[in-house]
């Protein structure tokens, strides 16, 4: 049994829609029931849910790479502070305008360098071997 239904459809497409009818030599109609049985088949679906879980798995390894890079980052951070704080003597008051002189000259190389680094595409996490952090999480490859 078959019903009819009536249908609006853009210009375009009913002309895309007649000239595959016309190079098939199909009825229109045969063309637009594959295409609405396509679109609501299962496998549709199976397919689109397949490109979102090959989304999805690429989203959770690029999140697992951001999530080992800042515990390495923080990990790096935390000991140089320490190493500083414990190796670092008080200075005397009268050193104190030479030391920050040095310290604002040392700084501005260190951001240099690091502009340098950044505008190359270098980066000090990508330098450090897998093996040293414990290998990249499941699946990464750098």
């Amino acid at each position: 049994m078959r019903n009819r239904i009536n249908l609006t459809l853009p210009v375009e497409l009913i002309g895309r829609i007649n000239e595959l009818a016309d190079r098939k030599k199909l009825p229109r109609s045969a063309i637009v029931e594959a295409a609405v049985a396509s679109f609501l088949s299962p496998d549709h679906a199976d397919a689109r849910e397949a490109a979102f879980a090959r989304r999805l798995d690429r989203l959770t390894r690029q999140v697992q790479r951001m999530e080992r890079d800042l515990g390495v980052t923080a990990e790096t951070l935390a000991l140089f502070i320490r190493f500083w704080l414990s190796i670092t003597p008080p200075l005397p008051p009268e050193a104190q305008a030479a030391a920050q002189a040095k310290g604002r000259e040392r700084f501005d190389g260190f951001v240099e360098t690091l502009g340098r680094r950044l505008q190359k595409g270098q980066s000090f996490l990508r330098e450090i071997p897998n093996d040293v952090l414990g290998g990249p999480p499941s699946g990464i490859r750098e």
